[in-house]
């Protein structure tokens, strides 16, 4: 079940692109944001939908890549109470929020783009919240750019002593292509990766179909539409295989 909330201008593209997600096995729904209010307001928007339920909240420009990352988001969506945050080691951290530790690994601090990181832990933008999020995100005021800030609604947690922060390992590859060049290396790792193993990189009707959420009959339907593509050869691949 996933809500893409976006600008009123891109939200009709989402949805043009995405349908409602039952070709995956999946449910989707739409919202907008009018302006750029800051993240943690989309947790106000999303109330109705959430419905008082656990959320994780991703990023539309940020690629995780590893044999590990499925794992890693299962535990953290399997933690009952409070927040679940990833600490990714960065050369250069002082372009993102940076997570400070104790030397028992308890976080202290997060910092957004500081100019003496405390630490080389980068926060990246997939975050896991329990029940109690949209109720927490009501209490966050506006910042003095104007927007409900995502650090503000971490806070919070880290008040209650309820935010976690998980150090990712080495095997995964994160990128946030928010610029032309960061999304030119993503592209270019990405076409690496296919290009030297012959599997594609978050495939949906292939993620899919491992989980079990549609049929091979699924596949095959959905292969037929996509024409004399390489992408549906790859998915008649898939069946061929299996």
């Amino acid at each position: 079940e996933v809500l893409v909330i976006s600008t009123p201008h891109d939200l009709p593209l989402f949805e043009r692109l995405l349908r409602d997600g039952s070709q995956w096995g999946m449910r989707f729904q739409y919202a907008e944001q009018p302006e750029p209010r800051g993240l943690a307001e989309a947790f106000l928007i999303g109330e109705s939908f959430l419905a008082g339920s656990p959320a994780s909240l991703i990023l539309g420009d940020n690629i995780f890549y590893g044999n590990t990352v499925g794992q890693m988001l299962r535990e953290a969506a399997a933690r009952e109470t409070g927040a679940t945050l990833f600490g990714y080691p960065v050369s250069d951290p002082r372009s993102y929020g940076v997570v400070e530790f104790d030397a028992n690994g308890q976080v202290l601090s997060i910092e957004e783009k500081p100019e003496h990181p405390k630490s080389r832990y980068a926060v990246p933008g997939i975050y896991f919240y329990d029940r109690k999020v949209v109720e927490l995100a009501k209490q966050v005021r506006p910042s003095a750019r104007g927007e409900l800030e995502i650090k503000t609604l971490n806070e919070l947690y880290l008040e209650c002593n309820e935010l976690h922060v998980r150090v990712t390992g080495r095997g995964i590859a994160w990128f946030d292509t928010g610029t032309h060049e960061s999304l030119l290396k993503a592209s270019s790792f990405v076409e690496a990766i296919e290009e030297r193993q012959g599997t594609m990189i978050a495939c949906l009707e292939e993620i899919a179909y491992s989980n079990g959420w549609i049929s091979k009959d699924d596949v095959r339907s959905l292969a037929t539409q996509l024409g004399n593509s390489n992408y549906a050869k790859y998915l008649f691949q898939i069946l061929q295989n299996d």
